[in-house]
């Protein structure tokens, strides 16, 4: 009886350490996938803050709460099953499809780095979005237009995700888009709604008294500056992500001279040591992601004046 007891003990032993394995395998699944999201996440937390502004302090919570639900459902029951079912039918797709999201990317970060230079006017761009959020009058405008952007984005995220995850199996891979799914959700939404209020947490150490009214100035004051670098090291980001995803998924389709030339030049400096060599490989795909996404911003021009002509 005790022999059978402690055979039973031993199993149930041997379960755990497999179910500890297994969690352990899509932690540092979903951990290696996230780090190369990176671009689209800052770009993701630039981008949400400015669909509460102008809003009542009150409703700036309950607004991003429900964007952030609509971005989840967004990746677990839109992307997620879409995304597996091509792996699935069309594995050859992927590589086109993250070609178009790094061109996006490059698009978007090529458009926000004109503007910031003044090389672009902006003043069209962004008065649509203050319109969007102060003509529309109603929160269910506001969060489904975030809800579209964030769709965009998401599709990013998750594509970036389960290129790298060929070599794990199919309940793995699942597993592990699942845990990025709600791990970059919280991150985005939970850091968004942190810099949302720090202005108004500023403003309460001001009314709390003296002692802690410098701090609380001091939080009010350089909020402006943090939004806008987050919003700059975004759109850094964006291009270099944007630029690794073009050069890699166009070598993956047989035009692989950029992404060689790139790989060559690297390596070229390896003796400076492999801090240097990131910094260089970073730096060259940002500028391919530059270069790329001017090319796109030009043809839309051309396309709208066309059009408009």
């Amino acid at each position: 009886m005790a022999g059978g007891f402690m055979a039973l003990m031993d199993d149930i032993a041997s379960l755990a350490k497999l179910a500890a394995a297994s969690v352990d395998d899509i932690a540092l699944g979903a951990a290696k996938a996230s780090a190369k999201t990176a671009g689209v996440v800052i770009d993701d937390t630039a981008v949400t803050p400015q669909y509460v502004r102008g809003l009542a302090p009150s409703r700036e919570l309950p607004i991003i709460g429900r964007i952030a639900r609509g971005s989840l459902i967004n990746k677990l029951l839109i992307i997620l099953p879409v995304a597996l079912l091509l792996t699935w039918l069309a594995p050859w797709s992927l590589p086109i499809f993250l070609l178009c999201g790094g061109s996006y990317l490059c698009y978007e970060g090529a458009e926000k780095i004109l503007h910031m230079t003044h090389l672009l006017s902006a003043h069209e761009d962004a008065s649509s979005e203050r319109d969007t959020v102060e003509s529309v009058g109603r929160e269910k405008k506001i969060i489904s237009s975030a809800v579209r952007t964030d769709l965009i984005l998401s599709a990013e995220i998750m594509l970036i995700a389960l290129a790298d995850l060929s070599a794990h199996s199919g309940a793995m891979r699942v597993a592990i888009l699942v845990t990025v799914a709600f791990t970059m959700t919280f991150f985005v939404y939970g850091l968004v709604a942190l810099l949302v209020k720090m202005d108004d947490f500023g403003a309460l150490l001001v009314r709390r008294g003296k002692s802690l009214a410098t701090v609380g100035r001091s939080i009010v004051r350089i909020m402006p500056t943090i939004f806008d670098a987050i919003s700059v090291i975004g759109t850094l980001a964006m291009l270099w992500v944007g630029g690794h995803l073009v050069l890699s998924s166009a070598a993956d389709l047989g035009f692989a001279i950029p992404h060689h030339a790139v790989e060559m030049f690297v390596h070229m400096i390896e003796a400076a040591g492999s801090f240097v060599m990131w910094c260089v490989e970073t730096l060259l795909f940002a500028l391919c992601g530059c270069v790329v996404g001017s090319i796109f911003v030009g043809a839309h021009l051309l396309t709208s004046q066309v059009l408009k002509r």
